[in-house]
């Protein structure tokens, strides 16, 4: 399946002048609920990662996704996969394990996204999981955007990668784009202004 195909029928690629979760701006937004609420196209496209992990000979017991964005994509993979899943989520800007979810001594994990960027909210969702005594194997995604080496695909790790170098990071598809500072942002230098995607209807 070739993913940058499926974001674009399903109008998941969006242009525009987009406020990241990072801070940082870019002209381009994968707005992946837009593919995920199809769930048989949700479900084909968790099957096809839970085989990449498999035929890499990753060992795993539950899925770990940080809301909001990696939910879906999580639950289809631990669906697919025949794991057990669960969710952190931000308690006044701070990533915590909620709702009576556990994690038991040894447990591996692979933490699942959307969309891995830097990989900073997956990074925030392992550190949990390994302070309670879990084992993170492995990360996962729907598509990463270039700035983190995919173990299934090849390509290069950027400087701003927050991703551990020693744990694979598996996804279906790279997308390539440029993502800006605010400070050194042309978009914002042109007199445009950065929107957060999921407002005014983007």
């Amino acid at each position: 399946m070739e993913i940058e195909k499926i974001y674009k029928e399903n109008g998941a690629y969006l242009h525009g002048h987009f406020l990241l979760s990072s801070g940082n701006h870019s002209e381009y937004y994968l707005q992946s609920a837009k593919v995920l609420e199809n769930p048989a196209l949700a479900g084909e496209l968790a099957s096809q990662l839970a085989g990449v992990i498999k035929d890499a000979g990753i060992s795993y017991d539950s899925v770990c996704s940080p809301a909001l964005g990696g939910i879906l994509a999580g639950y289809e993979l631990a669906k697919q996969a025949g794991k057990r899943f669960i969710f952190t989520e931000r308690v006044e800007k701070i990533m915590s394990l909620r709702r009576g979810f556990e994690v038991k001594k040894g447990e591996k994990f692979v933490i699942c996204e959307d969309i891995i960027t830097t990989g900073g909210s997956a990074l925030e969702s392992a550190k949990i999981i390994e302070s309670l005594g879990g084992e993170v194997v492995a990360f996962a995604a729907l598509a990463n955007r270039g700035f983190c080496a995919v173990a299934n695909l090849g390509n290069s790790r950027h400087e701003s990668c927050k991703l551990p170098f020693d744990k694979p990071l598996f996804t279906l598809g790279n997308f390539s784009f440029e993502i800006y500072e605010p400070n050194s942002c042309p978009l914002c230098k042109n007199g445009s202004v950065a929107i957060k995607p999921g407002s005014r209807g983007n």
